[in-house]
């Protein structure tokens, strides 16, 4: 099943029409049949609202075999992670909509959650983060003081990844290499937190 397939599925479920749906993304409807015709396809903080909305996890849209976790048996031990896109390490950049092909992993050597991999560009996480890294992501909306996140920033249209931490009532986005600034939330300046890093893996 499609990502229009499903966002057709989850919207009827509710009893939307197109445009309502619309409205609640802030887009036209012309949009949202596009989407369901699998003629275009939403940005990911578009897909973030709908998961919330149709309380399913946001790696729901990008299973294509529909299991209930996000993740595809494809040998025994095995399983295979759908790879999301492109995650800034420096200055935040644009989301990417679509997985990007997908990593295999020993399923006895990953934590329990919805899974998906971002791929680390930059280096305002380095030496813990480095460049081109694969970031395995664990879907949760917080995580604890001075761990690593995979974060949205500027209105829910980009991603960055970044250690969080509070001064006082301040939370920070923190790089660990000292020569970026932090990024500060405010209520004029939100964040949404996307999942946990769990680790990072390297191609030779």
């Amino acid at each position: 099943m499609g990502v229009g397939q499903k966002i057709k599925m989850l919207r009827k479920s509710k009893g939307l029409t197109q445009s309502d749906l619309a409205k609640k993304l802030d887009v036209v409807s012309t949009a949202v049949s596009a989407w369901e015709r699998d003629a275009n396809k939403p940005m990911l903080d578009k897909l973030t609202i709908m998961a919330d909305l149709f309380d399913v996890p946001i790696s729901y849209f990008f299973d294509t075999e529909a299991l209930p976790l996000n993740v595809i048996p494809v040998q025994p031990n095995f399983i295979k992670i759908p790879i999301l896109g492109t995650i800034a390490c420096g200055d935040p950049i644009l989301a990417e909509e679509n997985h990007d092909g997908y990593r295999y992993e020993l399923a006895d050597t990953l934590p329990k959650g919805n899974l998906f991999y971002l791929k680390a560009k930059g280096d305002s996480m380095e030496p813990t983060v480095p460049n081109g890294s694969y970031v395995l992501i664990r879907e949760q909306p917080e995580v604890e003081y001075g761990e690593i996140a995979a974060v949205l920033v500027n209105g829910d249209t980009e991603m960055t990844l970044k250690r969080v931490k509070k001064q006082g009532d301040t939370i920070l986005l923190m790089p660990d290499n000292p020569e970026h600034e932090p990024y500060i939330i405010t209520e004029e300046n939100p964040a949404h937190i996307i999942g946990k890093a769990v680790r990072y893996t390297q191609d030779l």
